[in-house]
């Protein structure tokens, strides 16, 4: 009966110590049992081949579809850019397209804003930016981003925010008249449970 223990690893390490240990030949390889290059490549062939013929890459997305914004402007930098957008970064990037990002979505921001010198303030902070970007101290693709005009940019902002007042003057006005036209239609049995319910 032979003994099926597992080697004891301090016997080992001593035997490696005292120099017991076998040592390989020089004419012999040192990655014997490794498989080479070409094997690697032809068993990585052999699994995709394998996973084709299961239907492992069928459907996946995209399949039949042409590559979106083939026909589009050149950008040296839609791996990072589509990375952002896919996974809604925001902040993270170089500043040449975290400055794209922002201008693209400033005069949503601004809208939100209240009062005048806040937008002035948000106005002159972005050209700062765009300002220290296209210096390229911190290297990186070109700004291509431009300059906000501050002004002109306010003046847009008070035309937008008349404009939002207008049309929900003109939707609460809309809603007045057909409510008073529903009321006009109503009997006066209606119109007293209607009163009521409010």
């Amino acid at each position: 009966m032979t003994d099926r223990r597992p080697p004891d690893a301090r016997l080992a390490a001593a035997r490696y110590a005292l120099g017991q240990h076998p040592q390989p030949e020089d004419d012999e390889p040192v990655d014997r049992g490794q498989a080479s290059l070409d094997q690697r490549a032809q068993a990585v062939e052999v699994a995709i081949q394998q996973a084709m013929r299961r239907g492992d890459f069928d459907g996946l997305p995209g399949a039949g579809k042409p590559l979106p914004a083939l026909d589009s402007v050149r950008d040296p930098d839609w791996w990072i850019r589509r990375k952002i957008e896919r996974e809604g970064l925001t902040g993270l990037g170089p500043p040449a397209l975290t400055l794209r990002t922002e201008d693209a979505a400033l005069d949503e921001r601004l809208d939100g804003i209240a009062a005048e010198a806040s937008v002035r303030e948000v106005l002159v902070d972005f050209n700062r930016r765009v300002k220290e970007a296209r210096r390229q101290l911190l290297g990186g693709p070109p700004v291509l981003t431009g300059y906000r005009d501050v002004e002109a940019e306010v003046v847009a902002w008070r035309q937008r925010g008349d404009a939002r007042r207008a049309a929900a003057r003109e939707a609460a006005e809309q809603a007045r008249r057909q409510e008073a036209e529903a009321l006009a239609a109503m009997t006066w049995r209606e119109r007293r449970r209607h009163r009521r319910g409010r």
